[in-house]
């Protein structure tokens, strides 16, 4: 069957397929960040410094996720590709190496912040009672590090098989068990911040376990008794695995050190600023994670579209992903503006955080429709497998933003600044992505690039 000339005489059942992957990861990307959410609503109200440590800790956290999210998105086009391609099996014992490299990079990276807290947190140049606080929060976090990878690495295969619900379920439990635990361990056995962590920890943990035991189900449907022979790590497929997600991780440590260096801005600029940065940041990131919806159904439709040699396919979902990625980008800027006054009552009751709070906001918001634009071109060039570009793409942006970073620094900008600041590098991101959009060298088709 011509499935490209089928989607052009029926566009509708194109939007349906996009729909149908990116409704529920939308909502499990929303889910993913509020459990940052719900952790900076309960000790924001602690107190200012609790919450600046917060925005250290959380920092460093999400630096270790972030440098990961190749197992998440390497592992959502191999595995798409593959079973693009017709080959199921093939593609779940991709997701299992996956997982196995997941939980091995967890266990040194969770050890390393463990130990290390307390100089990871000092990098940051906070005051000493928020890096203190940071330090007490980071400490416990690490032990759930290798849950988190194998999350990333285990939503990764079920994208790659074009399934985005089982994850929306899962989220949405570990969410609600966060925020229980949470409030029980912060206020009800007054363990301050370190009962956040340790709530955040124990959800992770139990939302690993349950992906863990779908992927094993559709094994068994697949394998049957050999089951455990497929699931045995194999070191030389899982060195496979961690060598095919060099170039992302290359592209994405660039991009860490783009947020670490404006975070670092932040931190230098005093707690109130630091504070003011770490709740907008932590709204940014729920928007970013709305807008990557559709970026996870661009990464797991393209993949497949190119595994089946449809390039027509690719590029039709392309560019419907594109225009609703810009729209969806006015929409939710619409909706901070609205709210911009609103919701720095929510997490905190300093005022000088506040005003610093509802002023960022507001340059955050206009940024919005360019996010959705920039998140939509990355997600199909990852689908596609075009790790180098998009590795060199990013260490480009990183030293173009470099001379930013310190005319920020030197000018003790306020929360605000700190936005308008990255909004320059996201205007370069754009431009170099749409760039390498319009040209034919992104749509490499077969099972594997």
């Amino acid at each position: 069957m011509d499935t490209s000339a089928s989607s052009a005489r029926h566009p509708d059942a194109t939007s349906r397929e996009v729909l149908r992957l990116a409704v529920p990861a939308f909502l499990t990307l929303v889910a993913e960040p509020a459990f940052l959410l719900a952790d900076t609503a309960i000790v924001g109200h602690l107190g200012t410094v609790q919450l600046a440590g917060l925005g250290v800790a959380s920092a460093a956290l999400a630096t270790c996720a972030g440098i990961f999210v190749f197992l998440a998105y390497g592992t959502t086009a191999s595995v798409s590709r593959q079973a693009g391609a017709g080959d199921l099996l093939g593609a779940l014992r991709l997701g299992v190496d996956g997982v196995w490299l997941g939980l091995l990079l967890g266990v040194v990276a969770g050890a390393v912040l463990s130990l290390a807290a307390g100089q990871v947190t000092a990098l940051f140049g906070a005051s000493l009672p928020a890096t203190e606080q940071a330090t007490e929060y980071l400490q416990i976090s690490g032990i759930g590090v290798p849950a988190m990878l194998v999350i990333l690495a285990a939503t990764g295969v079920l994208r790659g098989l074009q399934d985005t619900r089982t994850p929306l379920v899962v989220a949405i439990a570990g969410f609600s068990l966060n925020i229980v635990l949470n409030v029980w361990l912060v206020y009800g056995l007054d363990l301050g911040i370190r009962g956040s962590a340790l709530g955040t920890v124990l959800a992770q943990t139990s939302m690993a376990l349950a992906l863990i035991a779908v992927i094993l189900r559709a094994l068994h449907r697949q394998h049957g008794k050999a089951l455990p022979t497929v699931v045995r790590p194999h070191p030389g497929r899982v060195l496979a695995a961690a060598r095919a997600g060099v170039p992302l991780l290359i592209r994405t440590l660039a991009l860490r050190a783009v947020l670490l260096l404006t975070t670092w801005v932040a931190a230098s600029s005093g707690d109130v600023t630091l504070a003011a940065y770490q709740v907008s940041a932590t709204v940014w990131t729920f928007l970013v994670f709305a807008l990557d919806a559709l970026a996870i159904a661009a990464q797991a439709l393209t993949g497949n579209a190119l595994g089946a040699a449809d390039v027509p396919r690719a590029r039709t979902l392309t560019a419907l992903m594109v225009r609703w990625g810009v729209w969806c980008g006015v929409a939710l800027g619409a909706v901070v503006v609205a709210l911009h006054g609103v919701l720095p009552g929510l997490f905190t009751s300093d005022a000088a955080v506040q005003r610093a709070l509802a002023s960022a906001l507001l340059v955050l918001a206009l940024q919005q429709p360019l996010s959705g634009f920039v998140f939509v071109l990355d997600g199909v060039l990852i689908g596609a497998g075009d790790g180098r570009w998009l590795a060199v793409a990013s260490l480009v942006q990183l030293v173009l933003y470099l001379p930013v970073v310190l005319l920020m620094q030197q000018a003790n900008v306020a929360a605000s600044g700190l936005w308008w600041g990255f909004g320059t590098f996201m205007l370069v991101r754009g431009v170099l992505l749409g760039w390498r959009a319009r040209t034919d060298r992104w749509a490499v088709i077969g099972a594997a690039r």
